[in-house]
């Protein structure tokens, strides 16, 4: 019999306190939500997607076991022989011999532990493969690409006879990737449900906390099937804008600098023009607290060529419609796949600061911003070699020749509508992910999404800058190169709609 004590039953009312109402973590619903699935509150950098796992890696290291275990039987094997030499002389090797048969008893148990690490490590990579098969599958289904999807469909076939443990591994993982992806929000938003309704009775917190979280399971489970939030390569936006009226303003420093502003277009080392060298930089130089919404920065490197930096605003106004393009319209239409003004005004703002079609741009963008600089990688006609997407509402599968970086909180609903992101990594090689819980606790001030703030991802842009993971190289790398510009010419923008 075992002595395990059985778990706390979530429906017993013994659970409830008899008097007061309940708090976020009392109850049946409560307890709940705190044994969901939770994810960890501290910084995550991973390569991208569901699959943050190297196929071809797995492959070598199953290799390298294979050898291993292939040394250990030529070893067994020598000293079966040695111990067939000392039978011969029974009288003298007995404590010889015996230790010779402990040490072949656990060779064997290490050679079959080899090869059974081999085993595991080939039926991952092959249930990764099958789970790369899927998201490519489903993208040439939603792309149209018929026989792109046929070829897939024959691959996977073909694995799912030849290896059924990897296609059960390959079904388990995507589960719990189904499941897992939202779990911070539907965490969050049971136990806030049950604060808000605890003001009302407790019983209105048991309410309010379950239909909280089901809302909010449902709707992520909308967002991760719908894929509106998956932005596939072929992605183009449809219909048309405007007029917007766009036109340069002075450009601030960014915060921390020593400089008070330089006037718009005016080249520039100071603090206030430099080349980001981090993160947190980018966050500094993020517009939206001013009049601006966009800003170029254009450096002239030592080769003579020329290179763009673009930091494009989150939404500056809850309204819809009114002068502001940067608002809740705008947000709807992106979202859903329609060219807004806002759009129209960046890429305004982009022919006024000289930027041509083919020219080398790194593009920053916040929230509505990073929706922007998506299809601007995708669809600008420029040479984009990085993107960095801050609590974006979209995941946008950007090609092999673009660095993506996504910076995300698993407690921001606004980055949840990405339906957890595209499945498999994106991006050129040294591409991340990094995300963390902003703030596990929940209080009253959730329905103002603090964990969507700028200022709280410039302190998780904060972490990565600290972090020593080396998929944060490549980052580094771009900062450096435009840290060689000879001089740094700003200007910013600010945009309005209609004609001015």
């Amino acid at each position: 019999m075992s002595d395990t004590k059985p778990g706390p039953n979530l429906l017993d009312p013994e659970l409830a306190p008899e008097v007061g109402r309940l708090g976020p973590n009392e109850g049946a619903v409560g307890l709940l939500a705190e044994r969901w699935p939770r994810v960890d509150d501290g910084l995550q950098i991973r390569g991208g997607g569901a699959v943050a796992v190297d196929t071809a890696t797995l492959s070598a290291a199953a290799v390298r076991f294979d050898t291993a275990r292939e040394e250990l039987t030529a070893i067994g094997e020598r000293l079966r022989a040695l111990r067939a030499e000392l039978g011969a002389h029974p009288e003298y090797t007995a404590d010889a011999r015996g230790a010779a048969s402990v040490l072949a008893a656990n060779l064997e148990a290490v050679r079959a532990e080899a090869d059974e690490i081999a085993g595991a490590l080939r039926e991952a990579g092959w249930a990764y493969e099958m789970v790369e098969i899927e998201a490519a599958h489903r993208a040439a289904v939603l792309a149209g690409d018929t026989d792109r999807a046929q070829r897939l469909d024959a691959r996977m076939t073909a694995l799912v006879d030849a290896h059924p443990d990897a296609w059960r591994i390959a079904l388990g993982a995507q589960f719990e990737r189904a499941v897992m992806w939202p779990s911070e929000l539907v965490r969050q938003a049971t136990q806030w449900g049950v604060v808000v309704g605890g003001e009302v009775s407790d019983p209105g917190s048991i309410v309010a906390g379950a239909a909280a979280g089901l809302l909010t399971l449902g709707g992520a489970a909308v967002a991760g099937v719908a894929g509106a939030g998956r932005l596939s390569r072929d992605a183009r936006l449809s219909g048309t804008a405007g007029p917007v009226t766009v036109a340069p303003v002075v450009a601030g420093p960014p915060a921390g600098a020593t400089s008070a502003g330089v006037a718009a277009s005016r080249p520039s080392r100071s603090p206030a023009s430099v080349a980001p060298q981090s993160l947190v930089a980018v966050t500094e130089r993020m517009p939206g607290a001013g009049d601006s919404q966009v800003r170029i920065e254009r450096y002239a490197m030592p080769d003579g060529s020329r290179q763009f930096a673009v930091y494009i605003a989150g939404m500056q106004s809850f309204g819809a419609g009114g002068e502001e393009p940067w608002d809740n319209a705008s947000n709807v239409e992106l979202y859903a796949g329609r060219t807004s003004d806002s759009y129209a005004a960046t890429r305004a703002a982009l022919d006024q600061a000289g930027v041509e079609p083919g020219d080398t741009v790194h593009v920053f963008g916040f929230s509505q911003g990073a929706m922007i600089a998506g299809h601007l990688a995708l669809e600008g006609g420029y040479d984009t070699r990085t993107l960095v997407s801050i609590g974006s509402p979209v995941d946008t599968d950007v090609g092999s020749g673009t660095l993506s970086v996504t910076l995300r909180h698993t407690d921001d609903p606004v980055a949840g509508l990405a339906g957890g992101g595209h499945a498999g990594a994106v991006g050129a090689a040294g591409s991340f992910v990094a995300e963390r819980v902003f703030d596990p606790d929940v209080g009253t001030d959730e329905p103002r999404l603090p964990a969507h703030r700028l200022n709280a991802y410039a302190e998780t842009a904060a972490l990565v800058d600290a972090s020593t993971d080396p998929r944060v190289d490549a980052l580094r790398d771009v900062f450096a190169d435009l840290a060689r510009a000879e001089s740094v010419e700003v200007t910013e923008f600010s945009a309005t709609r209609g004609e001015g």
